[in-house]
């Protein structure tokens, strides 16, 4: 099981995100990362391992913004490491996903997408709708 955090509002992100976490970690976890926005930039971190890892890498390079996504996983595509802990990015580095749950199709979805150009850095299902957001997103949620 996983756990997810989102917050916007006017204090720091990162510490609410960090706290929100360690209040999920009961649900117990392989990884751990978090989004946050920075003006037009999105900036990830993310570990294998616990949320004490996290707050290190924090630590030791501070990530700044006023919203963001924190998610604790629990592998079930892809083996626990850091490049498949969540948050995941589409091609283009605009669009963040974090998700729990299971998709049933997604190598047929990867293979196609695949096809079209996109490019994964994961093994994980949850990375084909950083990707089909890409790639049906119009500009407009309106």
């Amino acid at each position: 099981m996983c756990g997810i955090i989102g917050y916007i509002g006017p204090k720091k992100v990162v510490p609410i995100l960090v706290e929100g976490l360690k209040r999920l970690e009961y649900r117990g976890y392989d990884s751990a990362g978090v989004a946050v926005v920075d003006g037009n930039k999105i900036n990830i971190r993310r570990v294998h391992g616990k949320i004490v890892a996290l707050e290190k890498s924090l630590e030791e390079s501070p990530l700044d913004g006023m919203y963001g996504v924190g998610h604790t996983r629990w592998a079930t595509h892809g083996r626990p490491c850091e490049e498949n802990a969540h948050p995941h990015q589409d091609c283009t580095g605009s669009v963040v996903v974090v998700h729990n749950g299971i998709i049933e199709n997604y190598l047929a979805l990867k293979k196609k997408l695949k096809e079209e150009g996109h490019t994964f850095h994961t093994e994980t299902d949850t990375e084909i709708i950083a990707h089909l957001v890409e790639k049906y997103f119009k500009g407009s949620l309106e």
